[in-house]
C-alpha cells in the first residue's frame, strides 16, 4: 500500500452489518498498544465485529526505509486506503489516541462519509502558528535533516526487554510491571548486535516543516459528520508540554466547531488513558459506539 507492507493488529472478524472499529495510536507507539482495551471489550461488543489497530508508517512493524520526514497528509491518506481494504463498503468506528485522535478528527472532517462514530482519546492539536514564524520553522527543519543524516538524531537503544520495560514505566509511572513486560517486546525488538531498538524511525523526532494551521484545523471540524467523543484523562498534561503556548481551554474552544460533541473524562489516568486505564475506556467505546 503506496510502497509500504503496513502492518495491522486485528481482532474479532468481519460483519456485513457491524462497523469495523478502527484503532489509531499515537507518536511513538503501536497499534498493539490497544491490546489492554480489546481485552476489556465485553464478548457481546466483540462478537461478529472486526477490530483493527494498524501501526503507522515508520512505527512498530510498518517499515518506510529510512524516510527522512514525516508529513501529516501521509497519515490520512494511509488510513483512507487501508479503509478502503478493510471496510471498502462500510462506514467504521473510528478511535484515535494523542497523534492518531488528531488523525481521526481531520480524517473525518475530510471524509465525513466514512465516519459512523468518532471517539477522540486525548488528541489536542499543536498550538498556534503565525505566517512569520514560517522561515524559521523551514530553516530548523532543514538544519535536523542534516543532523539525522550525520547520525545525530537517533532512538535510544536498551540491553534487553526489561530495560524497554523500565523506559515504559518510567514514561507513565501508572503503567504496572506485567502491562510494561508484555508492551516492551512490542514497543522494541533486539537488533543484529542484541541491542533493543525502539520500533520507531528516528525522523518522527525532526520538526514539521510546516506550521500548524488553525483555521484550516477548525474548517476540517466543522464538516465533521459523525457523532463525536471527546475523552480527556484526570491528570491533564498540556501545561507540561507547551506551558503558555496552548491550554486545555484553547483546545476546548476548538472543540465548538465540531457538530455533534460529547466529552468524557477519566479518572485517575494520565495521557496514556488507555494503558492507566483499559476498562473506563473500553466501556466509553461500547456505550457511545452502541
Amino acid at each position: 500500500m503506496r510502497h509500504l507492507h503496513y502492518h495491522a493488529h486485528c481482532w474479532g472478524t468481519p460483519s456485513p452489518t457491524l462497523p469495523p472499529l478502527v484503532l489509531l495510536h499515537g507518536w511513538m507507539d503501536v497499534g498493539a498498544s490497544y491490546q489492554f482495551v480489546v481485552d476489556a471489550l465485553s464478548d457481546a461488543f466483540v462478537q461478529g465485529r472486526r477490530i483493527i489497530a494498524p501501526d503507522w508508517r515508520g512505527f512498530g512493524l510498518t517499515k518506510t526505509g529510512a524516510q527522512d520526514s514525516f508529513w501529516f497528509p501521509d497519515y490520512l491518506a494511509d488510513l483512507d486506503l487501508l479503509l478502503d481494504h478493510f471496510a471498502p463498503d462500510q462506514t467504521v468506528d473510528l478511535v484515535g489516541h494523542s497523534m492518531g485522535g488528531n488523525v481521526a478528527m481531520l480524517y473525518a472532517g475530510v471524509r465525513p462519509e466514512r465516519v459512523h462514530r468518532l471517539i477522540n482519546l486525548e488528541g489536542f492539536g499543536m498550538p498556534a502558528t503565525k505566517a512569520e514564524q514560517a522561515a524559521g520553522r523551514y530553516a530548523k527543519w532543514m538544519d535536523e535533516l542534516k543532523c539525522l543524516h550525520r547520525g545525530e538524531i537517533t532512538l535510544k537503544g536498551y540491553d534487553d526487554a526489561h530495560g524497554v520495560a523500565r523506559r515504559l514505566m518510567k514514561n507513565n509511572p501508572r503503567l504496572s510491571q506485567d502491562k510494561a513486560d508484555w508492551l516492551a517486546p512490542h514497543w522494541a525488538q533486539p537488533n543484529a548486535q542484541g541491542e533493543w531498538e525502539i520500533l520507531g524511525e528516528a525522523a518522527h523526532k525532526i520538526v514539521n516543516a510546516n506550521l500548524y494551521q488553525v483555521d484550516e484545523v477548525l474548517a476540517i471540524y466543522q464538516r465533521i459528520s459523525a457523532p463525536t467523543l471527546s475523552v480527556e484523562a484526570s491528570d491533564n498534561q498540556m501545561a507540561q508540554w507547551w506551558q503558555d503556548r496552548y491550554s486545555l481551554a484553547e483546545f476546548h474552544e476548538r472543540l465548538k466547531q465540531v457538530p455533534q460533541l460529547s466529552q468524557a473524562l477519566v479518572t485517575d489516568a494520565g495521557h496514556m488513558l488507555h494503558h492507566d486505564q483499559p476498562q473506563q475506556v473500553a466501556a466509553l467505546i461500547e456505550d457511545f459506539v452502541a
